[in-house]
């Protein structure tokens, strides 16, 4: 009887850390997905960087990230990072700025040519006139 409690109990503290498992393994694909990505652009010489220099920084952040110190915890700093960088703007304009960094609108340049050009097009009515 003791045996069956204590396994079930296992069982029950194996499940609770699942999830946290399958995330862990999910970061890491997704590392490994970057890494292939970056080493690809690496060597095709669309970095603007000398490939040596290129390959080891790629290489040093998939290392980062199986050591559980790159993910999503960089990623959500970056999002903070960029959302405050919205808040000494004019409301209207920090709530524009704030839709821009979450994806809407488009985005085009690139980091090697200068930067990335974010783009959001609100349409705003023109006042209705009073009837005379």
């Amino acid at each position: 009887m003791t045996s069956t409690k204590s396994r079930v109990m296992l069982a029950g503290v194996a499940l609770s850390f699942a999830p946290l498992a399958w995330s862990a393994q999910a970061d890491l694909t997704n590392a490994k997905a970057r890494y292939e990505k970056e080493r690809a652009a690496c060597l095709s010489g669309q970095t603007g960087q000398e490939m040596d220099a290129c390959l080891r920084e790629a290489g040093a952040a998939l290392q980062e990230a199986r050591s559980g110190k790159l993910g999503a915890g960089a990623n959500q700093s970056y999002l903070r990072n960029a959302l405050e960088r919205c808040d000494p703007l004019p409301p209207a304009d920090a709530k524009d700025c704030r839709d821009r960094i979450m994806g809407q609108g488009s985005v085009s340049g690139s980091v090697e040519g200068g930067g990335l050009l974010r783009e959001k097009t609100t349409i705003v009515p023109a006042p209705i006139k009073p009837a005379d």
